[in-house]
C-alpha cells in the first residue's frame, strides 16, 4: 500500500462554542449504538437507567429520545444483555449483541423492534455468535461480527437478511476470516471493517475490503488494506472513511478506489468515525492528536502533537481542526453518528466540554 506523507497544516476555525453539548438524556452505563429515524434517536447499550429532565427513568440496554427536544420517550424494550449494534428500516428498528431476550421474548442476539411502540416483532434468528454491526440497505439487512452459523448454516462472520420476508438470505454469502466489525452500506457496495486478513479467500482484504450487496462478491475495485483492526467505517459520496488501531490509533481517508487520501495519527485506539459536512469526526481512546506520523511504545506521539482528548475533527484535505470537546474517560467514545445540526457522541465518558455529560452527547459540528 502506498502511503501519502501528512497534512501538518493544523485548521484554526473561529468556532468556541462547536463543542459545546446540548439537551440529551444521560445513561448510567456504556452506549455502544446509536440510529435515527426521523426526528427520534435510538440508543443500545449496557445501561439499565436514563436520566432525563432531572428524573431517573427504567431502560434496559434500550432506549429513544426525541432529537428535537432531547426529552426521554416511552419508547423500552428490554434487552437482558448488551446491545452492541442498531439500524433502522422503514418502522423497524434492529437490534444486535449477546442478548438472549428481549421484553421477555427469546431472541438470540439478533431481534426487531417496532420503531413507534418497541413491540418485538416475529423476526427470530439463531446466531451462533454475536453481531458487532448492522446496516439496512436495498430490501436487505446486512449483520457483521463474531459468529459461525445462522439457523445452524454457515455463515463466517457475516450474514444478510430479507427486509420484507425476515429469511436469511441463502445467496448473500461473504467469508470473513475473523470477526467483523463495521458494516456500510453505500450504493451497490457493502464496505467491511474488522480484523480478519482475508474476505471471502481475495487477496489484499486485510482488515478493510468491500463486496457487493447483491451478491456478495468481493469487489476488486476498493482492497486498500490497512495495518490495523478497523474499528468504524463511514461512506459518502467524497469517499470511505476509516477508524483503527494498532500502535495508536488513526483516521483514513480513501477514494471509493482505494486510494489513500490522507491519515492521522493519535496516542490512542480510534474506535468512532463520522463524517458532517466535509470534516471528519473522530473518537476513542486517545488524549493526543500525533503531528507526525512517529509515534513508540503504546502509540505515544514521539513527534510533535497536541491535546485532543477522545475526539477530534479533521478537514477534507487532512488537516487536523481546532474543534475539541475533550471527553473524559479510559474508554471514552465507542460511536458517532451524524445528527441534524451536529453529531451525536456515545461511549463511557461522563463529561463532555467540562459538563456533565453521563456516555451520550449532543454536539454542534
Amino acid at each position: 500500500m502506498r502511503w501519502l506523507p501528512l497534512l501538518l497544516v493544523v485548521l484554526l476555525l473561529p468556532s468556541p462554542a462547536a463543542a459545546a453539548s446540548r439537551s440529551a438524556p444521560e445513561f448510567n452505563g456504556s452506549v455502544y449504538a446509536i440510529a435515527k429515524r426521523g426526528s427520534v434517536v435510538y440508543v443500545g447499550g449496557t445501561f439499565t437507567s436514563a436520566v432525563s429532565g432531572g428524573r431517573t427513568y427504567k431502560r434496559e440496554r434500550l432506549a429513544a429520545f426525541d432529537g428535537r427536544t432531547g426529552a426521554l420517550l416511552s419508547w423500552a424494550p428490554k434487552a437482558d444483555r448488551t446491545v452492541r449494534a442498531l439500524a433502522v428500516a422503514g418502522t423497524s428498528v434492529y437490534a444486535g449483541g449477546d442478548f438472549a431476550q428481549v421484553s421477555g421474548r427469546k431472541r438470540d442476539n439478533l431481534a426487531r423492534l417496532d420503531a413507534s411502540t418497541g413491540a418485538v416483532g416475529a423476526f427470530a434468528h439463531h446466531v451462533s455468535g454475536a453481531p458487532y454491526a448492522l446496516a439496512a440497505s436495498g430490501g436487505r439487512l446486512y449483520v457483521g461480527g463474531s459468529f459461525t452459523a445462522v439457523d445452524d448454516r454457515r455463515r463466517d462472520n457475516l450474514a444478510a437478511f430479507s427486509l420484507a420476508t425476515d429469511a436469511l438470505d441463502a445467496g448473500w454469502r461473504p467469508r470473513a476470516e475473523d470477526a467483523v466489525h463495521a458494516v456500510a452500506a453505500y450504493g451497490s457496495r457493502i464496505y467491511l471493517g474488522g480484523t480478519f486478513e482475508q474476505l471471502s479467500g481475495v487477496a489484499r482484504t486485510a482488515r478493510i475490503g468491500a463486496v457487493s450487496a447483491t451478491t456478495g462478491a468481493v469487489d476488486a475495485g476498493f482492497r486498500p488494506g490497512s495495518a490495523a483492526q478497523v474499528n468504524a467505517l463511514a461512506v459518502n459520496a467524497s469517499g470511505v472513511y476509516g477508524a483503527t488501531g494498532g500502535q495508536g490509533g488513526r483516521a483514513l481517508a480513501w477514494t471509493t478506489a482505494g486510494r489513500l487520501r490522507w491519515q492521522r495519527l493519535f496516542d490512542g485506539d480510534a474506535t468512532a468515525i463520522a463524517s458532517v459536512g466535509g470534516v471528519t469526526y473522530v473518537g476513542g481512546h486517545f488524549d493526543r492528536a500525533c503531528l507526525t506520523l512517529a509515534n513508540g511504545a503504546q502509540g505515544t506521539c514521539t513527534g510533535a502533537s497536541t491535546p485532543r482528548v477522545k475526539l477530534a475533527a479533521v478537514s477534507a484535505t487532512g488537516a487536523l481542526t481546532s474543534w475539541a470537546p475533550n471527553a473524559n474517560g479510559v474508554i471514552g467514545v465507542r460511536v458517532l453518528v451524524p445528527a441534524p445540526s451536529g453529531l451525536y457522541a456515545g461511549g463511557d465518558f461522563t463529561t463532555m466540554s467540562g459538563k456533565t455529560r453521563r456516555r451520550f452527547a449532543s454536539l454542534a459540528s
